[in-house]
């Protein structure tokens, strides 16, 4: 394994992707914020929304002086909101207790909210040339493969020892390029499906290939049944207006605004005339929606409701009345979104 790190650091000059829109700049800030966009959302996915985002939040001083609702309407529809959430906390730390400069060590890194090992590793070696090691799921596939270890990654003890081979493959100088070279060569070489071996710099001596096992390698996570939950969702129309809530500040979709929302089995009139004081009139029942969360499907039943005119001229705390227009620029999760794009 002598030259296994100067063969994926030759490959990434050569193969590697240069371009990316956080890479050339040497800029710790880019770099922090693209690793916790890309923590479970690929590369094609995240580009658009970094670029909207580097516009609206340039540098460390501004992300912490913005509020959480702007952060979170220019991070609405990537997902993982609490990537967002803590971006922003870390961003205030920054700001009042690192003099508003990024650290450049793992540990320090791994201090701030939302970034664990992997990441502030990735940001050490990256943006300021420490040699650390990192594990993202790219990487967690070329060492799998490349020493056949079997059992799925994500248990304790297969993951302890990837750490450790890790780190014992780290180059003594060009850092920067190995880190990439490993998260390009899982992305776009040692793919999930049908990796392409044959353009692979560690082919030569990858036991999984050796072994005929590339397709069965890494072992998959356990496979287990998402529960189902069903769940009513009210568009409320005064007068043009649509009801949004927020929601609370941890769980599912937190800080974002949404609609209200009803158990499946309560008559969504009768649950609004409870709930809101208001007589609906004009009830219409809108095609339903399945979205999937890591650990549960969540099947959404819409339902357009109109109220009489409401007497209150302010919405109460927690609550605003936008036209559907005004409301899709809010941060919004994806399915309300969705229904309340159908709407203008």
């Amino acid at each position: 394994m002598k030259n296994f790190s100067s063969r994926i650091i030759a490959w990434q000059r050569r193969h590697g992707r240069h371009d990316l829109p956080w890479q050339g700049r040497h800029d710790p800030y880019r770099v922090w914020l693209s690793e916790i966009m890309l923590q479970q959302t690929q590369v094609a996915t995240v580009i658009p929304y970094f670029q909207r985002f580097i516009e609206r939040f340039p540098d460390v001083a501004t992300l912490a002086a913005a509020s959480e609702d702007s952060v979170l309407q220019h991070w609405s529809g990537l997902g993982y909101y609490s990537r967002a959430r803590n971006l922003h906390a870390a961003a205030r730390q920054i700001a009042g207790g690192h003099a508003g400069k990024i650290p450049d060590t793992r540990d320090a890194l791994q201090a701030l909210p939302g970034i664990g090992r992997s990441t502030a590793g990735a940001i050490a070696a990256l943006a300021f040339g420490r040699t650390e090691a990192i594990l993202d799921g790219n990487v967690k596939r070329v060492l799998v493969r490349h020493a056949a270890i079997d059992g799925w990654p994500g248990e304790k003890e297969i993951e302890a020892a990837l750490w450790q081979l890790a780190e014992s493959r780290l180059p003594r100088q060009d850092i920067e390029a190995y880190t990439q070279g490993m998260m390009d060569l899982g992305a776009t070489v040692c793919t999930r499906s049908r990796p392409a071996c044959d353009a692979c710099p560690v082919q030569s001596d990858c036991q999984a290939r050796a072994q005929n096992r590339c397709a069965s390698l890494p072992v998959p996570r356990p496979k287990k049944i998402l529960p189902e939950r069903h769940v009513q969702m009210l568009l409320l129309l005064d007068r043009g207006e649509l009801l949004l809530e927020r929601r609370p500040p941890s769980g599912i979709w937190g800080g974002l605004w949404s609609l209200p929302e009803l158990p499946a089995d309560i008559d969504a009139a009768e649950g609004c005339r409870i709930r809101y004081g208001h007589e609906p009139h004009g009830r219409q029942a809108l095609p339903s929606l399945r979205h999937s969360f890591t650990h549960f499907r969540l099947h959404i039943q819409p339902v357009c409701l109109h109220l009489d005119p409401r007497n209150l001229s302010v919405a109460s705390p927690g609550q605003q009345w936008l036209t559907p227009a005004d409301a899709l620029k809010t941060a919004l999760p994806t399915p309300v979104r969705t229904l309340i794009d159908r709407l203008v």
